[in-house]
């Protein structure tokens, strides 16, 4: 596997930390470094905790309900798809909530970075402060580019990934291609199964707005 540029261990340490940080992030250019980093550190910690906790209590959900389902049916055939389909939820959840914690294996390299590159410091910075002092027009951008669907009800780590690829191409200066190439990875580290497919399809409404803007 290649080393991750800082860049991207950046957008990680702000996806991760954006929702467990103060309302006015701008208090973050006033920390020293260290300080800085243990914020971002310990909002990142915050997140993957509930996250997995989240992810595990909805397998559990439909664990039981496919249980309950199973208990009272009568064998009939609707009853066993429907048991079928809470149990494949169920797994789905729990195969999630193993990709989160997977993710924490690269929690030493994300904190040495963190500690030891600028870069990285100073990128994750500008993503939350960036989202933070444009979050209505981010918003609005994303609202446009879903379909039958409001940003409101987007799970917490979705809305965070499409707030920071749609502050990059709209207010950074980063290429379509490439916030949407790094969104969809952290998708696929940190959502759901279909997560990063929908997220892609969004991201990509929003470059085509931006192209005709």
């Amino acid at each position: 596997m290649q080393p991750r540029k800082p860049q991207q261990i950046a957008r990680e340490l702000a996806l991760l930390s954006l929702s467990q940080l103060p309302v006015n992030p701008k208090k973050l250019e006033k920390l020293p470094d260290e300080q800085l980093v243990a914020k971002l550190v310990l909002g990142a910690v915050r997140t993957l905790t509930t996250e997995v906790q989240d992810t595990l209590n909805n397998a559990a959900g439909e664990l039981q309900r496919s249980n309950d389902r199973l208990l009272t049916s009568q064998t009939r055939a609707s009853d066993l798809n429907t048991a079928r389909t809470m149990l494949q939820e169920a797994i789905t959840y729990t195969q999630t909530a193993i990709n989160q914690l997977g993710t924490a294996v690269d929690f030493p390299e994300l904190i040495q970075l963190a500690n030891q590159d600028k870069e990285v410091r100073n990128y994750a910075k500008g993503i939350i402060i960036t989202v933070n002092d444009n979050r209505h027009v981010i918003d609005q951008i994303i609202s446009d580019a879903l379909v039958d669907w409001q940003v409101t009800r987007l799970a917490q780590i979705d809305r965070d990934i499409l707030q920071i690829a749609t502050a990059e191409m709209k207010f950074m200066g980063v290429p379509a291609s490439i916030a949407i190439n790094e969104a969809v990875e952290l998708a696929k580290r940190y959502s759901g199964d279909e997560g990063h497919r929908f997220i892609n399809g969004v991201l990509r409404r929003v470059a085509e707005q931006k192209q005709t803007a």
